[in-house]
């Protein structure tokens, strides 16, 4: 059973009998879902990307870096995604 009362800065969130913290919708946190925060993490600091070395193939650091991360964040959804799948079943 949930209580109705909403956390402090998270609108619609509830706690389960258990303490987890569950969204209205009943969903409740899973760690799998962190991986969704690296590709955002990793390239949000462009500072650390932000140079022309090492080049890959004669490509810059910071080109190589950005599309290499595109395969990344693909790799970091498909655990999220699996999760999904298997909770709907």
């Amino acid at each position: 059973m949930t209580e109705d009362k909403p956390e402090a800065g998270r609108p619609g969130a509830r706690s389960d009998a258990a303490g987890r913290a569950t969204m209205a919708s009943g969903r409740t946190f899973h760690p799998v879902y962190l991986l969704l925060a690296l590709p955002f993490v990793a390239l949000l600091w462009v500072p650390f990307y932000d140079r022309a070395e090492p080049s890959l193939w004669g490509i810059p650091f910071f080109y190589w870096y950005q599309m290499a991360w595109t395969l990344l964040g693909a790799a970091c959804t498909w655990p999220v995604y699996r999760h999904e799948e298997r909770r709907r079943k």
